[in-house]
């Protein structure tokens, strides 16, 4: 549990890659969101728009697991439009 101040985007991201999805350039995804104050809503903007700088999700190898992602977004407490912005990167 513990609170969101304690909970870290490189849990959140490793969750995500357990769940099958491959990170392009993750390396800079984690930069990035270290930079950032609020991770949560970096993230949400990098999904969206991360394409344009090399930023992507995707399936990997294996396929992705849903069940996975939406424990990994609720343990992080991220909100239904982030879901909503994540799944559609998805599709694209």
């Amino acid at each position: 549990m513990g609170s969101l101040s304690n909970e870290s985007f490189d849990q959140f991201l490793d969750s995500l890659k357990k769940a099958g999805i491959a990170i392009s350039d993750e390396a800079g995804l984690r930069a990035r969101l270290a930079e950032a104050q609020r991770w949560r809503y970096a993230f949400q903007t990098l999904a969206a728009n991360g394409k344009t700088i090399g930023i992507s999700f995707e399936d990997g190898p294996q396929g992705h697991n849903e069940a996975e992602i939406e424990r990994a977004f609720s343990e992080f407490a991220f909100s239904e439009k982030t879901r909503a912005v994540f799944a559609q990167s998805l599709r694209h």
